[in-house]
């Protein structure tokens, strides 16, 4: 953006309703934990000077993490694509894979590594998660699995899933990336399907600064994970499968468990955020902030603007631009959507019909700044240019057309 679209910007405050920030406000800055309690836990690790290899924080924090999402086993490893990738071989999976288009790139790529084809499903625009209805239409004599996303932390139709999966004697995998901490009918995600996939990134509500995790209920499972992880070695260090290294290190597992204990003040950090982005985003015309189950487990890390083109006076792209314009590093999700991304955007056996709520939803949807750094003040004024400038999005088009 230009000198003058950025002076043209100062021209439409009112009252003070757009500052712009002096420092960026961006999409997943790291949740951070006490410092104190991350260190020593680093200090133990460099004086046993055991950093990897199955270590004591590792095993430490796999049994927290299987006991807060009350699940039977849980195997961390190096990152949640390698969760995905290592659930995928492990629930012997071949051909066809169905699963959303509107995900991460990653999740694509997951079932594409194994050397297994996405079919991409087209979700439900209420929920934004696989819509149950579309995935019967896309399965043939060649599918083997349903890979489900939790959008949001918000629980993908887990009964209906698993009720076509039953009947058409498929496997149900999820990619939970965005649901640590999350549930849906009272039971934790990560105890659905064969196996769920979680990414331990920095930006994700829990992180071990880079890492992920596969939980299931099976024993078996989590036994054939366990080996693949550590190059197919089982517990007699002899190598009995095909493996990779996908082993997380010590010190990611005491970030791990530093932010497990400071889970519960994060998490009242993103609610109250939440809460005060209802207040503000209230009423403005075309613009609409996702919802939340109360009554259920959230971890609100995505703060998700839905901006209607039809009925804003701005459109997504247009808001995007005052945004940053304000130094608000707002963010697209998902956008462009898996389908529109190589390798599969070339592929013509692709194109088993229009997805039509992702492709809408891709070109509408923003994410904006949460956590710690953000307060009620920030949001009131992020709030307020969301709301000035659908007021002045006459001259705001024309300093965009400049």
């Amino acid at each position: 953006m230009t000198r003058r679209e950025k002076n043209h910007w100062r021209d439409l405050a009112v009252a003070g309703a757009m500052p712009r920030f002096r420092e960026p406000l961006h999409v997943g800055l790291p949740n951070l934990p006490d410092r104190g309690n991350f260190h020593s836990r680093i200090d133990a690790a460099l004086d046993r000077r055991r950093l990897t290899n199955d270590g004591p924080l590792v095993r430490e924090l796999e049994t927290s993490l299987a006991r807060h999402l009350r699940v039977r086993h849980c195997v961390v490893v190096a990152n949640g694509t390698l969760a995905l990738s290592l659930a995928l071989r492990a629930a012997a999976v071949r051909g066809e894979v169905i699963l959303p288009s509107f995900t991460f790139i990653a999740t694509a790529h997951a079932v594409e590594w194994q050397n297994m084809t996405p079919v991409f499903c087209d979700v439900d625009p209420a929920t934004h998660n696989i819509d149950p209805a579309r995935i019967e239409e896309r399965i043939t004599d060649r599918t083997s699995a349903i890979l489900g996303v939790h959008v949001w932390g918000r629980p993908c139709a887990v009964d209906a899933i698993e009720t076509i999966a039953k009947k058409r004697g498929l496997v149900v995998l999820y990619d939970a990336a965005h649901a640590f901490s999350c549930s849906t009918n009272g039971t934790m995600i990560g105890n659905f399907g064969a196996m769920e996939a979680f990414s331990f990134h920095a930006t994700k509500f829990f992180h071990t600064l880079e890492g992920g995790a596969v939980t299931t209920n099976d024993n078996a499972l989590a036994a054939t994970v366990r080996k693949m992880r550590d190059f197919g070695y089982d517990e007699n260090d002899d190598v009995v499968t095909l493996g990779t290294n996908a082993k997380l290190n010590e010190i990611g597992a005491g970030m791990g468990l530093a932010l497990l204990d400071d889970l519960d003040r994060i998490l009242d950090v993103n609610r109250a955020n939440y809460r005060a982005y209802e207040r503000e985003l209230a009423g403005i015309s075309g613009v609409r902030l996702i919802t939340h189950n109360d009554t259920e487990r959230s971890n609100y890390q995505y703060i998700v603007l839905e901006v209607d083109g039809s009925d804003a006076a701005l459109d997504r792209d247009e808001l995007l631009a005052v945004l940053k314009a304000e130094n608000v590093l707002a963010r697209r999700y998902f956008d462009p959507p898996c389908h529109e991304c190589e390798p599969y955007r070339s592929r013509k056996e692709m194109a088993r019909g229009r997805l039509e709520h992702t492709d809408r939803l891709s070109r509408r949807l923003l994410c904006l700044p949460t956590g710690e750094r953000v307060d009620d003040d920030t949001i009131r004024a992020i709030g307020g240019i969301v709301r000035t400038s659908m007021q002045h999005a006459g001259a705001i088009r024309k300093a965009l057309a400049r």
